[in-house]
């Protein structure tokens, strides 16, 4: 994606398309295009929080502790805009799972400019809680859910954040490897791949391919995340 095409399309996912041209040019000039190939550390300054903005790609959000202990925070795709904070108890970078074209911007100054924009600090705060939301529902996954539950909801997010609103059934293109999903979800990958056989074996998924995942039946595996029932 070209510097152009990802500025436009920042501008028209998270600024709104009709911001005007002065403040587009202001956002524009606080960004830095970073691109990175697949399994590559995105490259970011661990002294103050910075705001990600992924235009093109897929990558995982990692906490590095002591001793080389790492673990996967959170996936972030193509659209999303992402709060990195800065170093302190851990360190916290970005990995592309495929290749991705990025806008990095420091925080502090791009919540200077949100601040002026109603619309677009609305916007900011919009995704902030998305993304807060999604966290505390991994920290229930993480304290209270079996391994069954846990992949269960897990693919079920992964539809809603990438095929939103669908019912019945639906396909969604997943990333990540195997490894990385048990790592997030605190197992192991003999597990995760144990439970991907089951669900197939239930009907309740297909595979094509490496990351194909054909989810048949949402309401049924609703059922096994041990949700409740849908409000709509």
């Amino acid at each position: 994606m070209e510097s152009h095409d990802l500025k436009r399309r920042f501008a028209d996912f998270v600024l709104g398309s009709a911001t005007d041209p002065v403040t587009l040019d202001q956002f524009a000039a606080i960004a830095r295009v970073v691109r990175a190939d697949r399994t590559e550390r995105v490259r970011l300054d661990e002294s103050g929080p910075q705001f990600v903005f992924i235009g093109e790609g897929a990558t995982k959000l990692v906490a590095h502790a002591s001793s080389g202990r790492e673990q996967i925070v959170a996936f972030h795709f193509h659209d999303d805009l992402v709060s990195i904070p800065p170093r302190g108890p851990h360190s916290y970078y970005l990995c592309a799972l495929e290749s991705c074209t990025m806008l990095v911007f420091n925080a502090d100054k791009f919540m200077a400019l949100a601040v002026t924009e109603p619309g677009i600090l609305n916007e900011t705060c919009q995704r902030t809680l998305a993304a807060l939301w999604r966290s505390r529902e991994k920290a229930i996954q993480l304290g209270r859910k079996t391994a069954r539950e846990r992949l269960a909801n897990f693919l079920l997010q992964m539809a809603e954040r990438k095929v939103p609103h669908r019912t019945g059934s639906c396909e969604v293109h997943l990333p990540m490897s195997r490894r990385d999903i048990a790592d997030s979800l605190g197992l192991t990958i003999e597990t995760v791949s144990r439970q991907i056989g089951e669900l197939k074996t239930e009907g309740l998924i297909g595979t094509a391919g490496r990351s194909t995942v054909h989810l048949h039946d949402l309401q049924s595996l609703r059922t096994r995340a041990d949700l409740l029932p849908d409000p709509g």
